[in-house]
């Protein structure tokens, strides 16, 4: 299939060409209420265009990117974005606060809406690095990179971090933490409400073993009333979403926004009270397919994008066909943006027959 060509008068081109959102959103103020947080491997630029499909304001974060790897490698590749995916957020990892500072002037350049600071990953190759969850025992090194970042940029300079770590996991801890973070000019903190556990667990285990204590993350908004805190973890449907916005000033989902991504359709309605018409599933994979092929006439495989579109259909009829279709086709050489067409037609028929009469 030839990479789609420009069209004013084809439905789907208006995603690609005319965005309000791309010029607008990024001169106002951030609205936190929702986000989708930062993961690795899953927060792609093809998954962020996939998911600004779904939801026109719910804020989108990139995966975490090393410092170093935007001073010393190749800056495109870990910063370009696509334009459609404002209001977008860049997550820096690093512990070294002349490099975050030149990292974030760099990444300032290219647009982004917020820097964040990750003071939250636990994985044993981030912590080598003096990266993550670590640094939460070092606050005052933590103040001295935000406030090195914050004078590189006009955009917010925000910090991810947990409740605590190993055996520093009472409320006094992240208190001081926090205090120090308001002393340093944040202005908005997103709380993992788990503490980080630095060995014998793994990064998958550190966000379901440790409990999750969400009164410590509302102790800590009514304890800096000035300082806007966000909700992370194990938090998975609208309902609950708006049950912790009476304590805290918005929530940012994870798994849930990746492995189920059509909930959000419903976020810019409930949360962000604008009651535009929802697109269908159907719609959004239709949608979706121009950017595939854009991102194929540049040499990209389609398999990288269409990974990220396998569980928009879950829990539907027919889901299990186009998932089955595009997992097994997508990977083969030669494979072209039409696979996706193809999948949908497998699941449109597999619908069909469910629906004839017997």
């Amino acid at each position: 299939m030839p990479p789609h060509a420009a069209n004013p008068n084809h439905p789907f081109d208006t995603v690609l060409m005319s965005n309000p959102l791309s010029t607008q959103l990024p001169h106002q103020p951030l609205d936190r209420r929702l986000s989708v947080a930062p993961m690795m491997d899953w927060t792609t630029r093809d998954y962020r265009f996939l998911a600004r499909l779904i939801t026109r304001h719910t804020l989108l974060y990139t995966e975490m990117v090393v410092a170093q790897a935007i001073l010393h490698g190749d800056r495109d590749r870990f910063l370009d974005f696509n334009d459609e995916e404002h209001p977008v957020a860049l997550q820096l990892g690093g512990s070294d606060p002349q490099q975050l500072a030149q990292a974030t002037r760099i990444a300032g350049d290219y647009g982004y809406d917020e820097i964040n600071l990750n003071v939250g990953c636990p994985s044993d190759r981030v912590q080598q690095g003096k990266i993550g969850a670590i640094l939460m025992a070092e606050p005052e090194l933590v103040a001295r990179c935000v406030e090195a970042m914050q004078a590189e940029v006009t955009v917010p300079v925000t910090v991810k971090t947990r409740i605590g770590i190993d055996d520093q996991d009472d409320y006094d801890f992240l208190y001081r933490f926090v205090d120090r973070m308001e002393a340093s000019g944040c202005t908005s903190l997103t709380i993992h409400a788990r503490k980080a556990i630095l060995s014998g667990l793994s990064p998958k285990e550190n966000r379901d073993i440790p409990p999750l204590i969400y009164q410590r993350a509302y102790a800590i908004k009514h304890a800096f009333p000035h300082i806007e805190i966000i909700l992370n973890g194990g938090v998975k449907t609208l309902n609950e979403v708006h049950e912790h916005m009476g304590e805290v000033d918005g929530v940012m989902i994870g798994r849930e926004a990746y492995q189920n991504p059509y909930f959000l359709a419903e976020a810019d309605r409930v949360v962000f009270g604008d009651d535009h018409a929802i697109p269908s599933r159907q719609t959004i994979a239709e949608q979706f397919l121009p950017y595939v092929e854009r991102r194929y006439a540049l040499g990209h495989a389609p398999k990288h994008s269409l990974r990220h579109i396998l569980n928009l259909f879950q829990g539907q009829p027919g889901a299990r066909r186009f998932r089955r279709h595009l997992s097994e086709n997508m990977h083969k050489p030669g494979t072209t943006p039409q696979v996706l067409m193809d999948a949908l037609s497998r699941s449109e028929e597999h619908t069909s027959e469910l629906q004839s009469p017997a």
